[in-house]
């Protein structure tokens, strides 16, 4: 049903040019220019959670370099060759655009929170002062007397003719989007929602993957701003300031923030709106005004309450969905890390101390974990198992001490540094990707296992690597008992299922130490004694474990041997039978014995 309603769309659109009226040709170009910059807005902003409203800035530079470079009568010696073709400016803008995305970004992508929005407000504003104060872009006045596009040998002087490139290379962005997304580094751009603190112990590179979507957003909005100056064959600073950048936002949160067609919905949408409200406002009010953005305002706060995602995943729940892709991923299996010797030390803790200014959470803490055992570390809530946790996994620093891991010092190391050595994760509270399938969070855990980049993503060259990925990813589900879930959304699971997941997804890394903080929390009964047999057939395969646990039975009957901490140190250690006795500890659990 879906492909058939694509299929039908494609068809209207490619007969507008014969059907369609000047207005509504024009219309349709203004909304094909849109949502080309929504479509990044999208991918930056819906997907991978960093708000901008500064990619009219973007659009900017991609017009004003083709501008620039097609009408200069004296251009500089080294430049002179790239003058005149409206083909050498995109290239020209596309570059330029790059050069300053990264440098942006390298900046800004570095805060956090409300801080973030605020630095792309701040260099949007900048970058529009900058059009109009400068004197060989035309000042305010701008720039005219750009060169028609010319195609096979003719030149696109009229929006009739110009429809098709428009729309071509936005569906030509919107397929690299959609592949892109459909890949281990889309799973990697999506997993940023998550939060970096789990995106990293799976050994995703979360710096490179915003400033990719960055790249990608700003690229698209350069793309879109020389189509808009060889179509207007003028510019000035007016379309490229910060309410227009505003005005992207609402075409991608009205359309569907986190989906690329809401990309195109949002834009014709507002486009459409806008242009209805500029011919009616001025009517009722008997004056003249921007009118329209005062309804702008009042439908994007309506749109926040009644309909958060936006009218796209509302349209799309009216259509059946294709059911094609819940086959079940099959392929060739991943290569395996080798086990270390059974019963070698692979874990070394040594002297380790985590302060918080005054408070010492963990207080020379000393342990070692062996191949092929499990390990619990347990104690009352509060005594610093989950930091001594963050410690190990590189999630946290340590602030004293010492932490090796087959042999070698890790304690000054990333999570995702540490994570690529065999070291794999749980979280004490669950982090997962609630709108993406069990399937799809379970291939993160394997990230580190693939290596196609973005461009074989982009063009679909990773096909077979990337079934391999997810045959993995389907492998552990089935092996952690979740197999009828595979293809449901992650945030519909219990806790207890949940939980399980999380085991699964770090399972697909290939560890050789796994850290679980508090698995069995949530799980029932029955649960608890699958997962306790799961946990036993990864020790005789040679896998180590550590286990964080409040639930004793569950610890003393799987269990080689126990680390108990109170108050961040260690109180004792030994074999579970002998741990059960220690008088320090039934002083830490029970008040003491008589």
């Amino acid at each position: 049903m879906q492909r058939a309603i694509l299929i039908l769309f494609l068809l209207l659109l490619g007969s507008g040019p014969m059907i369609l009226s000047e207005f509504h040709i024009t219309l349709l170009n203004y909304i094909g220019l849109s949502a080309l910059v929504a479509l990044g807005v999208v991918l930056l902003t819906g997907v991978g959670g960093l708000t901008s409203f500064g990619q009219a800035a973007f659009v900017g530079l991609g017009a004003y370099a083709t501008a620039y470079l097609t009408t200069a009568t004296e251009l500089p010696d080294w430049l002179a060759w790239a003058g005149g073709s409206p083909w050498i400016g995109l290239a020209a803008g596309l570059l330029l655009t790059a050069i300053v995305a990264w440098l942006l970004g390298a900046l800004t992508l570095r805060l956090s929170g409300h801080y973030l929005p605020l630095g792309t407000i701040a260099w949007g504003i900048s970058i529009y002062f900058l059009f109009g104060n400068l004197g060989f872009l035309g000042g305010h006045t701008g720039i005219s007397g750009i060169p028609a596009l010319e195609l096979f040998g003719h030149e696109l002087k009229s929006g009739r003719a110009f429809y098709y490139v428009i729309w071509v290379m936005l569906l030509a962005a919107v397929w690299i989007t959609r592949n892109l997304l459909d890949s281990r580094e889309g799973r990697a751009i999506r997993a940023l929602k998550g939060g970096t603190v789990m995106a990293e112990a799976m050994g995703v590179d979360t710096a490179r993957s915003k400033i990719i979507i960055f790249l990608i957003a700003a690229l698209f909005a350069a793309l879109s701003g020389w189509l808009y100056a060889h179509l207007q064959r003028f510019v000035n600073p007016t379309p490229f300031g910060l309410h227009i950048g505003i005005e992207y936002l609402f075409m991608a949160v009205v359309g569907g923030a986190a989906n690329v067609w809401g990309a195109l919905l949002g834009a014709g949408l507002i486009t459409i709106l806008k242009q209805w409200l500029q011919d009616l406002l001025p009517k009722i009010f008997g004056a003249s005004g921007n009118f329209e953005m005062i309804v702008f305002g009042m439908m994007m706060v309506l749109v926040l309450q009644r309909a958060r995602d936006g009218i796209w995943p509302i349209l799309a729940r009216l259509v059946p969905a294709d059911h094609g892709s819940r086959t079940v991923p099959q392929g060739d299996a991943l290569p395996r890390n080798v086990m270390p010797q059974a019963s070698a030390d692979i874990l070394d803790v040594r002297n380790v101390f985590k302060r918080f200014g005054g408070l010492v959470a963990n207080n020379n803490m000393s342990f070692t974990v062996r191949a092929g055992e499990v390990m619990a570390l347990i104690g009352p809530n509060g005594a610093g198992k989950s930091t001594m946790f963050d410690c190990i996994s590189g999630v946290g620093s340590v602030s004293e001490g010492e932490i090796s891991f087959l042999g070698e010092r890790i304690d000054s190391l990333t999570a995702r540094a540490i994570a690529r050595r065999g070291m794999s994760r749980t979280f004490q509270h669950v982090r997962l990707l609630p709108n993406m399938s069990v399937l799809e969070n379970v291939a993160i855990g394997a990230h580190l296992r693939g290596t196609k980049g973005v461009l074989p993503a982009t063009l679909h060259l990773e096909r077979a690597e990337e079934q391999r990925l997810l045959a993995e990813a389907a492998r552990q589900i089935e092996r952690v008992g979740l197999k009828d879930s595979m293809f449901e959304q992650a945030g519909s699971l219990a806790l207890g299922q949940q939980r399980t997941l999380e085991i699964a997804r770090a399972l697909a890394a290939d560890p050789c130490l796994l850290l679980l903080d508090e698995p069995a929390a949530g799980l029932r009964y029955m649960e608890k004694q699958t997962l306790a047999d799961l946990l036993r057939k990864l020790k005789t395969e040679g896998m180590g474990i550590l286990l964080v646990e409040h639930d004793m039975d569950f610890v003393m009957g799987l269990a080689d041997r126990v680390v108990v901490m109170e108050f961040g140190e260690k109180i004792a250690e030994g074999l579970p039978d002998e741990v059960q006795r220690d008088p320090a500890v039934l002083e830490a659990y029970l008040g003491g014995v008589e």
